[in-house]
């Protein structure tokens, strides 16, 4: 079970982030060397639970640099390295910043990210990921980015995307059906699946059948499953003698179809706790689907956290 888990750095690579329960999971001066010091430990955490997938992206800050760091430093050679590029983080390590990053999915912002990202993370990066993928992206109607993508698989670097929002299940099945010369651009998929948001469910399913792997993201719905779970959540919890969080992940590993789920860890008790999924046994991949609200519901309400 736990070779299916990975390790997201949204919540370790900046000082601040939409996530409820990182207060006290922080250092409690989030500058750039002790926030290298808290990625660290839950890296070498994570690692030696055995997880060896860990996702980042060039809007996490500094993630990409701690990640190169610590691979640099331990020498692993077996951890999957995925990024993402799409976003460009503008906050200037300033927590309270009016704006923390800015969307563009461009030929120009694409070159300028790779380019970034190779010089950071180089040989070790396995997947590059267009970050926040929705159906009406102008890469749909780009064919100069989507060759310049597609120029990556040459180097054995495999390309994905990730999705948001409501229609999460319309922009998977566009992004899977895109080809360049014939080939599927995509072969990977990262999506928003928890048990409060499930409506990507069946394309995913698709994407999963047609080859693609897929990656679940924010399993814990941003924190909430964790710090405000639903009571029938806490009550299967209670009984199996874990958090919260721990059937909710295993929520998401029940999935036929999730092929890596990826953890928001932001300090090792919150990894410890999070690892407790691998002795959670639901009944079936829909025992909580009665939890699950409407999309627009779920994404007006993710709208509304703030970044802490």
């Amino acid at each position: 079970m736990l070779e299916r888990l990975g390790l997201g750095l949204a919540a370790l690579g900046r000082p601040a982030y939409i996530n409820l329960g990182r207060q006290g999971a922080l250092p409690g001066v989030r500058s750039v060397p002790a926030m290298r010091a808290a990625a660290w430990k839950v890296l070498d955490e994570s690692y030696a639970a055995g997880i060896r997938w860990v996702d980042a992206a060039r809007s996490y800050g500094r993630a990409e640099e701690f990640l190169a760091g610590w691979l640099a430093d331990r020498g692993h050679e077996d951890v999957v390295v995925s990024s993402k590029w799409g976003y460009a983080y503008v906050a200037d390590w300033r927590p309270d910043a009016p704006v923390h990053e800015v969307k563009e999915h461009s030929l120009a912002r694409f070159e300028r990210q790779w380019a970034e990202t190779e010089e950071l993370l180089g040989g070790w990066l396995s997947v590059y990921q267009v970050h926040s993928l929705t159906a009406d992206s102008p890469l749909f109607n780009d064919p100069l980015l989507q060759q310049s993508l597609f120029e990556l698989t040459d180097r054995g670097v495999r390309i994905g995307f990730s999705t948001t929002g409501p229609a999460q299940a319309e922009t998977i099945r566009r992004a899977t059906a895109l080809t360049v010369h014939g080939r599927p651009l995509f072969s990977t998929v990262q999506s928003t699946w928890n048990v409060l948001e499930t409506s990507a469910g069946p394309a995913l399913a698709e994407a999963h059948e047609a080859g693609l792997h897929v990656l679940v993201k924010e399993a814990l719905a941003n924190g909430r499953l964790a710090v405000e779970p639903p009571a029938e959540l806490l009550g299967i919890a209670e009984g199996a003698g874990v958090g919260a969080d721990a059937v909710a992940l295993a929520a998401a590993l029940a999935q036929p179809w999730a092929d890596t789920v990826l953890l928001g860890a932001a300090s090792p008790a919150q990894l410890r706790a999070n690892l407790a999924a691998a002795r959670v046994t639901l009944p079936g991949p829909n025992t909580l689907a009665h939890l699950a609200v409407e999309p627009g519901r779920y994404w007006g309400r993710r709208a509304e956290l703030a970044w802490n």
